[in-house]
């Protein structure tokens, strides 16, 4: 218990002198001038032999002050406040929490060497560059210590000034600073010696490190090499927005200078953006093709899109391409599929399904219609179109394949090609969209119109069998449960429906419908949204019921339970809503945006205390987890060993591409390959094979 108050130094609580010439003190030196204030009076007040009341009370505005003096949020207490009724921030308030000095100061303080500022696209620079702008560059430093090696090229750089490329500081052997102006410049290039530090302007190639908050994962922050650009934003490659998730509607980045060796090149082998082209999450592809670059290469690829010589060069001269044209595959005339083969590796062998498959029930495979079908032979594109869902990030099969059978520098070398070429292609061909793209015919616009009426008949006709109670109960639900669950029904199959009539009428010539199949943005929804029709507003998952008294809106008569009543929208966007309609969107769209606020702030904090839970665990090398006293917590990682980044789809090893690889050896070619196959379940007596169904592939998304 303390008998003593101890007072802190003045350096805890500073006075600060306002412009108006008085002096303004701190919180605790009010705080304690109020303890000691009472102290003095309770004193001259028990020496005096006053009343025992006064004492009393004394004694206790003494307690309530020393007890304000160390925590000012204290339970069941009135906070002291100043003159101006602003609670005072005493000592507990200078520890505890997010401003507090633990949080604030000592695990979170601020940098040097830091730089921060609004980010812009630059498709042209590697997923490994960063685009710096001169001024940061001139600002930010690095020290460069002085060898007989590399005195000649110090001397030049320091010669150079302020100016770029030239450096800021002269570190002498003995420790003192010395600053680089014009004037003193070439004075100083003359008289370094091998021990001096220079610190010298960023330049082409250094390593920095880069980062968008909030930091979710460890692709928040990664290291790239710098490239020193004019003007005054940072430039990033659009491949790497999604690790990041930036854009580029005003989000700003931030520039962390590395100052070591050692830093560098632990920055280098671990943290470069290439490094990280898989996620620990689910083992794809976190960076590559999007939006424009999927669209490019599906415009390129797409059934037998012929080039003629000029525009193959051109396309080609974007990826710096030097080896020589292939033989053009029809008079004169270079199909798309060609050149985009000659960014891939010579032994690269696939099947897959594009973006653009319709899943039909029987697979033709190579006869697909669509040329949905992609087979790779040998790093030549046989069929199919490339699209989303082989070169997109998140799903890109060939992407995926790339970076883990041919090393991460190929895979950035493939990203970094495959963009520029596909944004080549959709230069060339030219790719728009408008308003227009969801126009649908008269026609169209009537057959939506009776499938809205049909629904309307088939919900009035349930409304009608609910109130004469003739209306089959769903077992386990209640009859107006029933009721809701088969409206719904009703009217989701007629925005299907909708949805389905309109993109019918809308064909793969559409820019809109180019987009959504190809996997580039948006999705076949949308569009039906954009032209159909938008469908069942629902707050908190069921039709919209609450507002008025027994009706959601006065526009309405009293229990109507009819579709619009309760929210159905049956205009699309591009036709308008009615107010009705659009008042009914609104609450749903309302729900949305509180929903996303109120999830951010919860899993931050989730976030938060699993990162306290988990911070000291870690993955010994007997493959077991353990925290730092050598508990164990998990015998075996994950339950399989297995780093989500170098597993196949879950698994360790990929089996199938084994079985393929040794089939292929033996066989010689690809086609041998199914000779072998039918041979072989021929011997062992087994069925013959069945199409893989649409439910099989397992997509990540």
């Amino acid at each position: 218990i303390l008998t003593a108050l101890p007072v802190p130094p003045v350096n805890v609580r500073p006075s600060i002198t306002l412009e108006s010439g008085e002096r303004s003190e701190d919180d605790l030196t009010h705080k304690l001038v109020d303890v000691l204030r009472i102290n003095q009076r309770l004193q001259e007040n028990r020496d005096a032999g006053a009343p025992q009341l006064i004492v009393e009370d004394l004694w206790e505005l003494l307690q309530y002050h020393v007890t304000t003096y160390f925590d000012n949020q204290t339970a069941g207490i009135p906070p002291a406040r100043h003159r101006s009724g602003r609670a005072l921030k005493t000592l507990t308030q200078r520890l505890k929490g997010k401003e507090g000095r633990f949080r604030s100061n000592l695990s979170g303080k601020r940098v040097n060497f830091s730089s921060r500022t609004v980010i812009s696209p630059d498709p042209n620079i590697s997923i490994n560059e960063v685009g710096v702008p001169v001024d940061a560059a001139k600002e930010l430093t690095v020290p460069v210590t002085v060898t007989s090696y590399n005195i000649e090229s110090v001397k030049q750089i320091v010669a150079n000034g302020p100016g770029y490329p030239g450096a800021n500081y002269i570190i002498r052997a003995d420790g003192r600073r010395i600053k680089v102006t014009e004037k003193n410049a070439k004075e100083f290039a003359e008289k370094l010696e091998p021990g001096f530090t220079v610190e010298r302007h960023l330049i082409d190639g250094d390593i920095v490190l880069f980062n968008r908050q909030p930091s979710l994962h460890r692709m928040g922050m990664m290291a790239h090499e710098v490239r020193v650009m004019p003007y005054r934003t940072f430039r990033l490659n659009l491949a790497v927005c999604p690790p990041y998730n930036a854009d580029f509607d005003g989000d700003e980045m931030n520039l962390h200078v590395l100052q070591s060796e050692e830093a560098r090149a632990e920055a280098k082998i671990l943290m470069m953006v290439q490094e990280h082209i898989l996620s620990p999450r689910f083992g794809g592809s976190v960076i590559g093709a999007l939006h424009d670059h999927i669209t490019g290469a599906f415009l390129l690829t797409y059934k037998d899109t012929k080039f003629t010589k000029d525009e193959a060069l051109t396309m080609l001269s974007a990826i710096d391409f030097a080896d020589k044209l292939p033989k053009p595959a029809k008079d004169k005339y270079w199909t798309g599929k060609q050149i985009l083969s000659l960014l891939l590796p010579k032994d690269l062998n696939m099947e897959f399904r594009a973006s653009i498959c319709n899943l039909c029930d029987k697979c033709k495979k190579q006869q697909c219609n669509d040329d949905a079908y992609v087979v790779i032979k040998n790093g030549e594109v046989v069929t199919g179109t490339i699209d989303g869902r082989a070169i997109g990030a998140f799903k890109g099969k060939i992407l995926d394949k790339i970076v883990r059978d041919y090393g991460k520098d190929a895979g950035r070398e493939f990203i970094d090609k495959v963009t520029k070429l596909a944004i080549a292609a959709i230069t060339i061909r030219g790719f728009t969209t408008g308003i227009d793209d969801e126009d649908i015919p008269e026609e169209a616009k009537k057959q939506i119109e009776e499938k809205m009426k049909n629904a309307e008949k088939d919900v009035n006709d349930f409304i009608a069998a609910y109130k004469k109670g003739t209306l089959e109960q769903m077992p386990g639900r209640s009859l107006q449960e029933t009721l809701e669950v088969e409206i719904m029904k009703v009217l989701g199959k007629a925005r299907d429906d909708a949805g389905k009539i309109a993109g019918n009428h809308l064909g793969m010539d559409n820019p809109a419908v180019i987009m959504a199949v190809s996997g580039a943005r948006g999705s076949m929804l949308n569009l039906s949204q954009m032209a159909g029709s938008i469908g069942q507003q629902s707050v908190r998952g069921e039709r919209i019921k609450r507002g008025y008294q027994n009706r959601t809106l006065p526009h309405f008569q009293k229990e109507d339970l009819s579709s619009e009543a309760r929210g159905f929208v049956k205009s699309s966007y591009k036709s308008g809503l009615t107010p009705t309609e659009y008042f009914f969107h609104s609450m749903g769209g309302r729900e949305g945006l509180v929903d996303t606020a109120v999830r951010t702030s919860r899993s931050g904090y989730m976030q938060r205390r699993m990162i306290n839970a988990l911070e000291d665990l870690k993955v010994k090398y007997d493959g077991s987890v353990r925290n730092t006293t050598g508990t164990i917590i998990q015998f075996c990682y994950g339950e399989d060993n297995i780093d989500p980044t170098k597993s196949v789809r879950g698994e360790a090893v990929d089996f199938d591409e084994i079985i393929r690889n040794i089939l292929h050896f033996e066989a010689g070619s690809e086609e041998g390959i199914e000779e072998i196959k039918v041979a072989g379940e021929e011997e062992m007596g087994l069925p013959k094979e069945v199409e893989p169904s649409a439910e099989d592939e397992i997509e990540v998304e």
